[in-house]
């Protein structure tokens, strides 16, 4: 368990670094060098004083990089730099340490050349001791936490909770071989170990003198589990944080290797137990050049690695594999013969994660592949299991929830592998799970391992018929297509010309009735697209997938859409298809695939089925819908045009701000301060983000300034940034730097009134005039004072603001509107598919909200 005195020297360590080394990944870099240079010499020190024996590691030529030297009184601040710098450089050549140490200093530098930056961090550095190392192992997880960006290989920091929950679902043995042949920073690894020594702890074992997990292990078991891991990884600067990430959870020598797993033939022939692994997404331009050992041949990278891990397992291995929707989706060739050699020799189950685990570094969707050589020649059929929710939301900021499908998931995938290795009928499956014969997926065309493709939830339940979008009884289905450049001759034609630009994300479905560009008929000739009749269906189809239209004039599209041309308007109309479709966006983005820009295949999108009720009630189903839409769009008209106004009589006294109210400015957030901002503590921290967004997850300190205390009824203001002016109340905590109170300091000015006041456009006019500033515009306490507001008497103020009250109760009763109106239209979309809902008290909430439009 990471404690809060480690936790807060690891930040403030990346605190005093961030001015002068801005990459986490550098950050975390320096850290793990300098802490490795700390503890040998506490390994020296301890040699020498509680063992009465020699240094090891800084002796002879390299005794004056001992790490206490550099703390010698006599050093300026330069020369400390000097040293440190120095031995950084030669402590790989020192023949004295172990080659482990050598090779986390292989290639190490210090980035910066600042005395007072470098005498902060070592500071911080000197306060670890090498006996805390133990528990420093939790720590240094954290620290490589923070690693948030993208790699230069494509590798994304894979969460902690989907690793364990990925190695649960493999489950490592104790006698069994581990690889990670992409192995980042070894967190596959780390968890596999864990998790053996979970299993092999009793009740008895953890009240033994030792108290450490993995008690039941016998000192042979822990030798063979010492060699048993093994990591690869094409980058020197992984492998030397593997190194130590594995170091600092008792691995001495640890087997990570610096290896082009793709490229090099070295390791070809090395099999193991068990790998688990979350390959690298990204293919570099030009493609991989692989050896020509691989089964599939390709030349992408998540191709690759899928086939390697297949290839490198025993006869009865095991695998669990994170990869990109590609892989189960894509109709390439060498993606088929993939998909095909696994469903024939070892998969098991597809465990498909929603889009957003790995935000917010990426929105890419992933699935886990599950192989199993054992089992699968056991079994005739594939699990797939479906992840709605990963106990976190799929925004941004990840904020933790009690919505989390992976217990149930992982509890059966393990009753399924035990039916299998009993030879038992499986039967119980619970709603995120179905069972999929091997011979159906192999029959299917592009063998395809999208789990939403066998899911029958909403499918079987309707009652209409079910027609394919390539069925050409029905539809025909048009790509778009791009001129072969942009020469001049091409464009400011009379053709419209449809882009993404051209449908708005915040309309439930466009109508085009003109576009933002137009081609010439020579432009239309030099590309691919077609002129598309009016009322056709168009639908972005890369990129940004599932946005839908009807064009009601003729138009041609660009490459990033797929096109639906209705054949026959007795069968089908095109309202109808537009709303039905609205339901299949998750599976285009299931079936869509793609290493720079995600992308549904013409063959995929045809291969698209949706119910087909007889032509009136597909009118009748869009009469309803569009009668929804108008009560919708008339409350969004109330909602975005109102704003509380204030009539200013001529007879009230304008004042100025200053004189009625006094500015309180938030904390100053500076280094010592950053790393006491945290998830638990005595007092909320107020941010932007906390008033212009809405509920967040919420941040602490433990040390507020009592004057920056705000209260639910206070008022405050942004001061600097793109929201500079915006005031709010509600919010009880302790305010950041750029936020302030505003304090009423007359009994003649209520805060309720001067909080309308502050929003009019009386002062937030002023307010936008004299923002100043580009890289942090602000507003000056000088201007907020000389701000002239009318001051009346206390009751028309209480006048003023019960009307402005009672507007605001009927736009919210309008927001509600809007709310349930299109609850309404996805339930009517939902009936079509055969799903119910129950209304309970929804009815009576749209009468009281429709009465408060009426009213208004």
């Amino acid at each position: 368990m990471l404690d809060n005195i480690t936790k807060k020297n690891i930040n403030d360590c990346r605190d005093v670094l961030v001015g002068k080394v801005p990459d986490p990944k550098s950050q975390v870099e320096q850290i793990t060098l300098a802490l490795i240079y700390k503890f040998m010499d506490d390994m020296d020190k301890e040699a020498v004083e509680k063992f009465k024996g020699n240094a090891k590691f800084f002796t002879g030529e390299y005794a004056k990089y001992g790490w206490r030297k550099l703390f010698d009184p006599a050093l300026s601040g330069a020369d400390m730099l000097a040293l440190y710098s120095d031995a950084l450089e030669k402590l790989n050549t020192n023949p004295n340490i172990p080659e482990l140490f050598r090779n986390i200093f292989k290639n190490a530098y210090l980035p910066y050349r600042d005395p007072s930056t470098l005498k902060l961090f070592l500071k911080y550095i000197n306060e670890f001791e090498y006996s805390h190392s133990e528990k420093l192992g939790d720590a240094f997880e954290y620290l490589l936490s923070v690693m948030g960006s993208q790699g230069d290989a494509g590798q994304f920091r894979t969460p902690r909770h989907i690793i364990d929950f990925v190695t649960a679902c493999v489950n490592p043995q104790k006698n069994e071989t581990v690889l990670d042949p992409a192995c980042g920073t070894a967190g596959f690894l780390l968890s596999a170990y864990k998790h053996i020594l979970h299993q092999n702890t009793s009740a008895t074992s953890t009240s033994s003198p030792l108290g450490r997990p993995g008690g039941d292990l016998k000192p042979d078991d822990r030798k063979k589990l010492a060699t048993n891991f093994v990591g690869y990884d094409i980058s020197p600067d992984m492998v030397r944080l593997s190194l130590a990430n594995m170091y600092l959870h008792g691995f001495a020598t640890p087997n990570i290797y610096e290896y082009d797993t793709l490229s090099s033939e070295d390791r070809w022939q090395e099999t193991y137990d068990v790998i688990l692994a979350n390959p690298p997404f990204m293919t570099p331009k030009g493609g991989i050049r692989p050896h020509k050992k691989f089964g599939v041949q390709a030349n992408k990278a998540e191709v690759l690695f899928t086939d390697y891990i297949a290839e490198h397992l025993n006869s009865n291995g095991r695998a669990g594999i994170v990869v990109p929707n590609g892989i189960v989706a894509t109709s390439q060739t060498a993606y088929k013969q993939l998909r095909k050699m696994l469903v024939q020799d070892s998969l098991i189950a597809v465990i498909s994660l929603p889009a957003g685990v790995f935000q917010p570094y990426s929105g890419v969707k992933t699935s886990v592949l599950i192989l199993d050589k054992r089992l699968a020649k056991k079994s005739q059929h594939i699990l797939f299991l479906k992840i709605e929710n990963d106990g976190f939301d799929l925004g941004a900021q990840r904020r933790e929830h009690d919505k989390n499908d992976l217990p149930l998931a992982l509890r059966t995938l393990e009753a399924f592998k035990d039916c299998l290795s009993h030879e038992k009928a499986f039967e119980e499956l619970p709603s995120l799970a179905t069972l999929v014969e091997k011979e159906i997926v192999l029959g299917n065309r592009d063998v395809v391992l999208s789990a939403e493709r066998y899911f029958e939830t909403t499918k079987s339940q309707t009652e209409f018929e079910l027609v394919k979008l390539g069925d050409e009884k029905y539809f025909k289905i048009e790509s778009g297509g791009t001129p072969s450049s942009e020469i001049a001759e091409y464009w400011n034609g009379n053709i419209h010309w449809a882009t993404l630009k051209d449908l708005p994300a915040t309309d439930f479905i466009t109508t085009i009735n003109d576009t933002e560009r137009k081609i010439t008929e020579l432009g239309l000739a030099k590309s691919s697209a077609k002129m598309l009749p009016s009322n056709s269906i168009l639908v972005s189809s890369r990129a940004t997938i599932g946005r839908i239209a009807i064009n009601k004039i003729p138009v041609s599209t660009n490459q990033g859409f797929k096109n639906i041309v209705i054949q026959d308007y007795s069968k089908a109309i095109p309202e109808y298809i537009a709303f039905v479709l609205t339901e299949k966006v998750e599976e285009m983005n299931e079936m869509s695939s793609g290493s720079t820009f995600k992308e549904i295949s013409k063959t995929s999108f045809s291969e698209i089925e949706i119910p087909l009720p007889p032509i009136d009630i597909q009118q009748q189903i869009v009469a309803e819908i569009e009668g929804y839409q108008k009560i919708i769009d008339g409350a969004k008209q109330i909602v975005n045009n109102y704003k509380p106004s204030i009539k200013i009589k001529p007879e009230w006294e304008m004042v100025e701000l200053g004189d009625v109210c006094k500015f309180s400015q938030g904390i100053q957030v500076d280094v010592s301060l950053q790393s006491l901002i945290q998830k638990t503590g005595q007092t909320r921290f107020i941010r932007i983000i906390d008033f212009t967004q809405g509920e967040q997850e919420p941040r602490f300190v433990d040390t507020p300034n009592e004057k920056n205390i705000i209260k639910t009824e206070d008022i405050s203001m942004v001061r600097y940034g793109a929201s500079t002016g915006f005031v709010c109340t509600g919010l009880e905590g302790v305010l950041a730097n750029n936020l302030f109170k505003i304090i009423p300091i007359t009994e003649q000015l209520t805060k309720r009134f001067l909080f309308y006041i502050l929003n009019s456009p009386l002062v937030q006019d002023v307010i936008f005039k004299n923002t100043q500033g580009v890289a942090m515009p602000a507003i000056s306490f000088g201007i907020l004072n000389e701000i002239k507001i009318p001051l009346t008497s206390l009751e028309e103020q209480a006048e003023i603001v019960e009307r402005i009250g009672e507007e605001q109760a009927l736009v919210n009763g309008n927001k509600k509107l809007i709310e349930l109106f299109e609850q309404k239209i996805k339930d009517k979309i939902n009936e079509v598919w055969g799903v119910k809902k129950e209304y309970n008290n929804e009815e009576e909430e749209l009468s009281v909200a429709a009465e408060a439009v009426i009213k208004y």
